[in-house]
């Protein structure tokens, strides 16, 4: 499928929330006035220097804003081809890029006066997230979290509870994070008046995507001044994992109109495309509708979505925000899948030459930094982004490696 691409990449979504065909408000008919609410608060709120100052303060003096720019002078002698720089979204507080977007809609949450927080999760790094600015803010929070992510993320588990949030278990299907946002939305309905559904990634219906977005395009943002400091240029190529696609879009956003700039996303492969157990819906997927918006899904003949699979729980979704959908018809993106096995090595290689251990999520991308660096002059430059640490991740590494702990 493609699409026809338009003046500038950085525009969308249009008035109806769509980027092409892409994105909407697919809800039910009660959830409308929420969602319209929601859609003006947020209009007049990136419009507010007030609000917009606010939120400058909390990423700098609470989150640790800007984070650092890194260039892996190790790694890319390892790999003896062009410079590898890691965006370090994972030294924020909480541990990841999750934390941009909860400030930004907690200040939203009270601006449009609502008393109670809900929050989807599956890696359990948005769950700790909301937990955290709940806990800052004074809100109950409930978040909900597929059973099987429950029992692979149990650190993180342990760490919403310390902050005060109170955790369902969701037992339906595969009992993952598409199975968690099902039940946030249910519970959204039924609550409309006081409660804020705190989405974690940039999909669900408009504007999610949009305002998701633009609260993590402070990734890029940064990104983009640094290596400017730092080498004098733009980079040649950005590579970042996709999930439902918050942190990719974050630092591709502020880049998408640089021609030269080449970008890719990358999807869990799981066990390989030929089965049913991956999480590559832009790869293998293809358009429908889930959660609210029109985008690429892994779906059967009939339609039915398929339960997808990847050993990291914060890819172990059947869909994709839309923007990025988009993003692929139009060209302007390259999405690639990367295998589990090809994370755990590249975890591991992270973790032994420049000291650092990753996240699942982020070591998808660097699976593929691995692939594309050597084929890549050495004065040309790829920025990373490491969006996530991986202390939530030490028992599913130690069990997949046979290890114990």
């Amino acid at each position: 499928m493609t699409a026809q691409a338009p003046n500038s990449f950085k525009m969308g979504p249009d008035d109806q929330g769509q980027f092409g065909i892409y994105g909407g408000r697919f809800v039910a008919e009660t959830l409308m006035p929420n969602i319209l609410e929601l859609d003006a608060a947020y209009a007049a709120a990136k419009k507010d220097p007030e609000f917009l100052s606010e939120l400058e303060y909390l990423n700098k003096h609470y989150t640790g804003r800007p984070s650092p720019l890194y260039f892996a002078e190790r790694l890319t002698e390892h790999l003896g081809g062009a410079k590898v720089y890691f965006k370090r979204d994972e030294l924020n507080h909480t541990g990841s890029h999750k934390i941009n977007n909860c400030l930004g809609q907690i200040l939203l949450a009270k601006r449009m006066g609502k008393t109670r927080l809900i929050a989807e999760t599956g890696a359990g790094q948005h769950g700790v997230a909301a937990a955290t600015v709940a806990a800052r803010f004074g809100y109950p929070c409930l978040v909900y979290m597929g059973a099987k992510d429950v029992h692979r993320q149990s650190p993180n588990v342990f760490r919403m509870k310390l902050l005060g949030a109170e955790i369902e278990s969701v037992t339906a299907g595969a009992g993952t994070l598409k199975d968690a946002m099902n039940e946030a939305l249910r519970d959204w309905v039924t609550n409309v008046e006081d409660t804020y559904y705190l989405i974690g990634t940039a999909a669900g219906p408009h504007p999610y995507p949009e305002l998701v977005r633009d609260f993590q395009s402070v990734i890029g943002k940064e990104a983009r001044e640094q290596i400017q400091e730092m080498e004098g240029r733009l980079p040649d190529l950005l590579i970042a994992s996709v999930g439902g696609g918050s942190n990719a879009i974050g630092l591709f956003h502020p880049f998408l109109d640089d021609d030269n700039v080449q970008i890719v996303g990358v999807e869990a492969g799981g066990k390989g495309l030929q089965g049913d157990e991956h999480c590559a819906s832009l790869t293998a997927g293809r358009p429908g509708v889930l959660h609210g918006n029109r985008t690429y899904l892994l779906q059967d003949a009939e339609g039915q979505i398929e339960e997808g699979a990847s050993i990291s729980a914060g890819l172990d979704y059947p869909g994709i925000g839309p923007e990025h959908s988009w993003l692929k018809d139009t060209g302007r993106c390259e999405y690639v899948p990367i295998m589990d096995t090809e994370a755990l090595d590249a975890f591991q290689l992270l973790c032994r030459l420049e000291g650092i251990i990753p996240a699942l999520e982020p070591s998808h991308a660097l699976a593929e930094v691995v692939k594309r660096a050597p084929q890549m002059d050495k004065d040309q430059i790829i920025i990373m982004n490491l969006c996530g640490r991986g202390d939530k991740d030490v028992h599913t590494v130690s069990e997949q490696l046979g290890m114990e702990i």
